[in-house]
C-alpha cells in the first residue's frame, strides 16, 4: 500500500485551521477552493467534485475533536482503496497540517501525489488568507 505524506505550514492559528478541517461540507469555500469546485452532504459522508471534475463519495470516518484529527475513506475509478487523514498541530510560531493519503494499487501513487500537491498549495494558500497573510 502506497503512503503520501503532505505537510503544509501556514501562518493561520491551530484553532483557524481547525475549524476550516473540521467544516467537512465546505471544502470548496473554506479549505481548497480552486482544487474542489463542489462538497455536497450526505448522511455521513460527502460527494466531492475536483477542478478536472472527478467526483468521488468520501465517507467521513471521524472527526476527532481532541485530537484535532479528520478522518475519511473513499473509493473511485483510479483507486480500489483510500484512506485519508488530516490533522492540526502547532510548530514554533507557525500551524502545520499532515496530510496523508494511504492507497492502492501502488501505482497510482505518482498521480495522487501530483494532485495532493495542488491540494496542498491550495490548502495553504486558504489558510494563510484566513491569518490575513494570504
Amino acid at each position: 500500500m502506497a503512503t503520501i505524506q503532505k505537510e503544509i505550514l501556514t501562518h493561520a492559528s491551530v484553532d483557524e485551521a481547525w475549524d476550516a478541517i473540521r467544516d467537512v461540507g465546505a471544502l470548496h469555500t473554506r479549505l481548497v477552493p480552486g482544487f474542489v469546485t463542489d462538497t455536497r452532504l450526505e448522511p455521513g459522508a460527502r460527494i466531492v467534485t475536483f477542478f478536472n471534475g472527478v467526483t468521488v463519495r468520501e465517507l467521513i470516518v471521524t472527526v476527532d475533536e481532541d485530537h484535532k484529527r479528520l478522518v475519511w475513506s473513499a473509493e473511485s475509478a483510479l483507486l480500489k482503496h483510500h484512506n485519508g487523514s488530516t490533522q492540526v498541530f502547532e510548530r514554533g510560531s507557525r500551524t502545520c497540517v499532515i496530510w496523508t493519503a494511504d492507497l492502492l494499487p501502488d501505482d497510482a501513487a505518482g498521480t495522487v501525489e501530483a494532485l495532493m500537491d495542488a491540494g496542498a498549495k491550495a490548502m495553504k494558500s486558504a489558510l494563510d488568507e484566513v491569518a490575513g497573510k494570504g
